[in-house]
């Protein structure tokens, strides 16, 4: 199954990139924007998430190899295929991203990515160890169950992984009025990771934010609120296990305490809810600081 992986080529650039803004933090009496733990953590994050990945790419190109044989359609590798290919594998990623913050098994895999105070480059490499055995893959197989080839769809989503990694920073404030209006930039990215009652769950989108638009997820940066990051119940520790699988054991334990008729609830509703009322979802946060949906 041939393909072309761009993430190897581009961490060589991420690495210069993430050295020229913590740069940019000192010189711009910024010096708190990176913390030393913290950024070990994303590293350490990163480095697994690739062994992971590398670990599961047999596995998951066979999956779409053998959907796209049952493909009513041979879309082949024309040329069109290809941005055709990018939109609508962002667009699966937009239904992916949705998911893994509304369904609680998704998000003990994905809130790895969200569990940083700090907004910077680093925070990029946060990504899922445990996102093959979430099954977050099966938000592709679509694509290749309409025709398009496997590498194609795989290259495709390298790009807009690679895409997403300039998003994550302080140092850009807001672009263009017609550049944001259709693509995702830093700016929409850091709504997306505050913790504040307006923004939370809102802005999914990968590399084009005319998803969330689209879709009424949108909510643009304001100047005037200063946003806090991380999750609403921060994870106050820098233990590397615990940042990858303290959701994974919360949810164990909420499933083997809950009563049987809730007990996979606590693996399919949102993150935050809970059967007798004492915690609270995103929407409810957001009724109780005079949001609306």
């Amino acid at each position: 199954m041939p393909h072309f992986d761009p993430l190897p080529y581009a961490i060589p650039v991420f690495v210069l990139l993430i050295a020229i803004e913590l740069a940019w933090s000192i010189r711009s009496g910024r010096p708190r924007a990176y913390e030393g733990r913290d950024t070990a953590i994303s590293l350490a994050l990163g480095l697994g998430s690739t062994v992971a990945g590398a670990l599961a790419a047999g596995v998951l190109g066979a999956m779409l190899v053998w959907v796209h044989r049952l493909a009513p359609l041979e879309i082949g590798w024309a040329w069109w295929a290809w941005p055709l290919c990018f939109v609508l594998d962002d667009l699966a990623y937009y239904c992916f991203h949705r998911s893994a913050h509304r369904v609680r098994w998704f998000w003990a895999s994905h809130v790895n990515h969200h569990s940083s105070q700090h907004y910077n480059l680093s925070t990029a490499l946060r990504q899922t160890w445990t996102g093959f055995v979430a099954l977050s893959f099966v938000f592709r197989l679509p694509l290749a169950a309409v025709g398009f080839e496997p590498g194609m769809i795989l290259t495709c989503a390298g790009f807009n992984l690679v895409y997403q990694f300039w998003i994550h920073t302080e140092a850009i404030g807001h672009l263009p009025r017609w550049f944001e209006a259709v693509m995702n930039t830093p700016s929409h990215h850091r709504v997306h990771h505050a913790t504040n009652a307006r923004y939370l769950d809102r802005n999914y989108a990968g590399t084009f934010i005319v998803w969330d638009k689209l879709f009424g997820t949108f909510e643009p940066e304001s100047d005037g609120e200063t946003i806090r990051y991380g999750l609403v119940r921060q994870l106050g520790s820098f233990n590397l296990l615990h940042a990858v699988f303290h959701e994974w054991i919360a949810i164990g334990r909420d499933v083997l305490s809950a009563p049987w008729r809730h007990k996979f609830d606590y693996l399919w509703r949102e993150p935050g809810w809970s059967h007798d009322g004492s915690r609270e979802t995103s929407d409810q946060i957001r009724r109780r600081n005079g949001i609306g949906d």
